[in-house]
C-alpha cells in the first residue's frame, strides 16, 4: 500500500517505469489509464478503496472447460455500467468470437426477464484462427474479456439485475456453458481501481477503428453474390500477410484469402461468399470486417445500400 507523503513521488514513478518498459503502446496505455486513476485517488488520500466504492466482480461459473465471470464498475449519472464478461479456458481448450468459424457456440449476453436494464452487444479482442485441419474455429485459447455496456432503467435508484451467459468452450467436443449472474449495482463517487484495470486492459486490445494508414479502400460484390472484392490500405512496414475476416449474416464468415495481392501498402483480395441464406437481400445490409496485420487490427463496416 502507499501511504503518507511519499504516495505523488512513487505514483510518479510508477508512471514512468511503465513508459520505459513497455514498448507495446496499447498494452502501456491501458497500465497508464490504470496507474493515473491510482493517482487521482492516492493524491487526496491513501491508495486503498474506500468500504463504500464497491464495483461488481461476480464469483466464478465452473464447468469442465474453464469458468467465467462478470466484472462491472459502478452505474454512472446516466446509468450507463461499463462491465466485462471474462472467461478463462481451461489448457487446451477454446471459447469463441463473435461468429465462430465451422464450429462452435459464439458467446451471448442476456438480461433475464423483467430485469429492469438493458445490454449492448459484446466487444471482441482480436481473435486467432483455431484448427485441426478439419475444422477452422476463430476463438481464443487464452483468458480474454469481452467488454459490454449495460444502461439501468432508474440511475437514482437501480434495481439489482440478472445477466445470463451463454458460451461455448471446446476441446476435443464443444460444451455449451450458460450461467445467471446477478448484479446488485450502486451509484458510487469512486472509481474503484481493480475493475478499472480490468476493463482497460480489455479495452487495449480491441481493434481500432480505420485510420489514415489502415482502411477499406473500396468494396464491392460481383453480380451473383458469389465473391466479395476489397482493396485495403495496409500500414506500412508490415511484412507478413494480413489476415481477412468478413462476417456477414448470422452464422456466415469469409476468412479465405488466397488470392491477395499485396502492392507497397495496397492489398486486394477476392473472398468466396458461400450460398446465402435463401431470399436473402443484400441491400440496405452491413457486413463487418476485421483485418490483422502485423501488430496492429483494424474494424469496420461494409454498407450495401
Amino acid at each position: 500500500m502507499l501511504t503518507g507523503s511519499h504516495q505523488p513521488d512513487a505514483i510518479v514513478a510508477l508512471i514512468m517505469r511503465i513508459s520505459l518498459t513497455h514498448s507495446d503502446t496499447r498494452h502501456r496505455s491501458w497500465l497508464l489509464s490504470a496507474a493515473l486513476v491510482a493517482a487521482g485517488l492516492g493524491l487526496a488520500m491513501p491508495f486503498c478503496l474506500p468500504s463504500h466504492a464497491v464495483a461488481e466482480t461476480t464469483a466464478w461459473a465452473q464447468n469442465e472447460g474453464g469458468r467465467m465471470r462478470i466484472v462491472t464498475l459502478p452505474p454512472d449519472a446516466e446509468g450507463k455500467v461499463r462491465g466485462g464478461l471474462e472467461i478463462e479456458p481451461k489448457p487446451g481448450w477454446i471459447t469463441y468470437w463473435r461468429e465462430p468459424g465451422e464450429a462452435g457456440i459464439p458467446p451471448k449476453l442476456t438480461v433475464a426477464e423483467g430485469g429492469e436494464a438493458t445490454v449492448g452487444e459484446l466487444s471482441y479482442p482480436v481473435p486467432k484462427r483455431v484448427g485441426d485441419g478439419k475444422l477452422l474455429d476463430i476463438g481464443y485459447d487464452q483468458p480474454v474479456t469481452l467488454p459490454f455496456e449495460l444502461t439501468v432503467n432508474d440511475p437514482k435508484a437501480p434495481k439489482p439485475v440478472t445477466l445470463s451467459s451463454f458460451i461455448g468452450l471446446c476441446r476435443d467436443i464443444c460444451i455449451p456453458f450458460q450461467a445467471d449472474f446477478l448484479l446488485n449495482l450502486k451509484a458510487e463517487p469512486v472509481t474503484p481501481p481493480e475493475e478499472f484495470m480490468i476493463l482497460q486492459k480489455a479495452g487495449a486490445f480491441l481493434p481500432d477503428p480505420p485510420s489514415m494508414d489502415f482502411a477499406v479502400t473500396h468494396y464491392s460484390l460481383t453480380d451473383t453474390h458469389k465473391t466479395l472484392k476489397l482493396a485495403l490500405r495496409l500500414p506500412q512496414k508490415t511484412d507478413t500477410k494480413p489476415q481477412v475476416l468478413v462476417t456477414g449474416p448470422e452464422g456466415y464468415v469469409l476468412f479465405d484469402e488466397a488470392s491477395g495481392k499485396r502492392e507497397g501498402d495496397s492489398y486486394t483480395v477476392e473472398m468466396p461468399i458461400e450460398k446465402l441464406p435463401v431470399k436473402y437481400d443484400i441491400k440496405g445490409k452491413h457486413w463487418d470486417i476485421l483485418v490483422i496485420a502485423g501488430t496492429r487490427s483494424m474494424e469496420t463496416s461494409l454498407a450495401f445500400d
